[in-house]
């Protein structure tokens, strides 16, 4: 078969079979895209669907604008627990935040282990001893500093081990 058209574009001698072929060839790709295509649409006018659900352009935008006004205001009340948590993280560093408790027997004659040594120490392990000793004349209560974990004036013994349980974190008076 002879074909003008085809010899005028430079094509006559090509057999006419093999151009119907590969125009059917062609055809069977293009036919699978715009499936493929169809499929994406469907799919997206689903979601597009379930997302307007019930909505037009107006309702949507009223829904848009409150989560971003929610989202300011979040923002905002992040920002200000954060500058709240800083604020209550400076003030617990200078707080009691370690005791130390020791009952004793401050003499022989008296039992019942009435008289104690009580340490309250901040984070840097500064605050003082509270000591009260208890005797038949009566209850005697003074107080030594405490800085760094140390006192310049010269502990008790069970003073110390007041001190060593605040440090420690350990206030049980189990002795």
């Amino acid at each position: 078969m002879n074909s003008r058209i085809l010899n005028y574009i430079g094509l006559g001698n090509i057999d006419i079979g093999f151009l119907f072929l590969g125009l059917a060839a062609i055809s069977l790709i293009l036919l699978i895209i715009i499936i493929a295509a169809l499929v994406q649409i469907h799919k997206f006018k689903k979601k597009y669907e379930k997302f307007m659900l019930g909505k037009d352009g107006g309702s949507l935008e009223d829904d848009i604008m409150t989560l971003y006004d929610d989202n300011k205001y979040m923002k905002r009340s992040i920002d200000t627990n954060r500058e709240n948590i800083k604020i209550l993280f400076e003030r617990h560093r200078s707080v009691f935040q370690k005791i130390g408790l020791v009952r004793y027997d401050a003499f022989k004659e008296m039992g019942g282990k009435l008289s104690f040594a009580l340490v309250l120490l901040d984070e840097n392990n500064d605050g003082f001893i509270l000591n009260s000793v208890h005797s038949s004349d009566g209850c005697y209560s003074y107080t030594k500093r405490i800085i760094n974990g140390d006192s310049q004036i010269i502990l008790s013994n069970e003073e110390k081990v007041a001190v060593e349980r605040a440090i420690r974190g350990d206030a049980s008076d189990t002795e």
